[in-house]
Parts: C-alpha cells; structure tokens; sequence
C-alpha cells in the first residue's frame, strides 16, 4: 500500500511543473470555446459586424481614444487589416478617425455615441449570457471560478507579452 502511495505522489506535478499536454489542450479548448460562444452576440450581428471589428470597436470603448499603432499593439493586427476595420467602423458611424495634430502621419480613432451604444448592448449581452450560463453550476464551481480570475488574467497577459 505505501509503494502506491509513494507512486501517485511521484506522479503528481510539483506547483511550478508545466501543463502535460492533455491538460493543456483541455484548457486551451474550454477557453477557446469560451471565447467563441460568448463572442457572438444579437447586436454585433445584426449591425454587420465581424468578431474583429467587434474587438476593435469594443477595445476602443473600453480605453477612449487611441492611436491607431496603439490598437494595432492591442488587437494584433496587421496595419491592412486594421485599416479595414477601422475603416468600416467609420462607415458604419461607430468610430472616428481623427488626424493627430502633433504628428500628421498618425491618426487617432474614438468611438461615437452610436458605437458606444452597440458596445454596451454587446457587453450586456455577454454578461447575460455568462450569468446564465453561470447559474447552471453550483454554488462551489461559480466560487472556484472567481477565484480564478487573477491566474486567467495573468496568463492572458503572459500570452499577451510573448505575441510574435
């Protein structure tokens, strides 16, 4: 009985052991269809918009105005599709461009009263649809998500800060 004690505790990854690849595909899977179910939304599809452009709009809402390098940083964009996108969103009323008065080879973009409306009608309904998703769990697993948050958040920048 102690040598099968002994096994599964040598079995057991020490804390700062990495992720075996099975459990690092699990979570790479759960965040990736995370991320796919609450991306869609009724109001980003019926304004037309693609998930980059909802990322685009929704990240110049969160942060106010911005250089447009800035966002390209942010997004991880490339500077053609940035453009695209930043261009539809004009057209579509959601954001401006503005040329930067101090330096005319930059331009700036901010979001319209229009697009702030859309942005917070998104944000509503991902969070409706978070909660609802969250009230089909226990109490104990909704509790153990929470405290998560700091070491998702953290790893989302770890990831961030290693972009290519």
């Amino acid at each position: 009985m102690l040598a099968s004690k002994q096994l599964s505790f040598s079995v057991m990854p020490s804390p700062t052991a990495l992720l075996d690849i099975d459990t690092a595909t699990r979570l790479r899977m759960a965040i990736g269809r995370l991320s796919r179910r609450l991306r869609v939304t009724t109001a980003g599809s019926e304004a037309g918009l693609t998930p980059t452009r909802i990322s685009v709009l929704l990240t110049v809402d969160r942060h106010g105005p911005m250089r447009i390098a800035e966002l390209a940083e942010q997004e991880s964009l490339n500077p053609t599709m940035l453009s695209r996108a930043i261009g539809q969103l004009v057209d579509d009323g959601t954001l401006e461009r503005v040329s930067d008065d101090r330096d005319r080879r930059a331009a700036w973009v901010n979001v319209t009263d229009a697009g702030h409306r859309l942005a917070e009608r998104m944000r509503r309904e991902r969070t409706d649809a978070l909660n609802d998703a969250l009230s089909g769990l226990d109490a104990d697993d909704r509790r153990l998500l929470e405290r998560a948050l700091p070491a998702l958040e953290g790893l989302a920048a770890q990831l961030q800060d290693r972009r290519p």
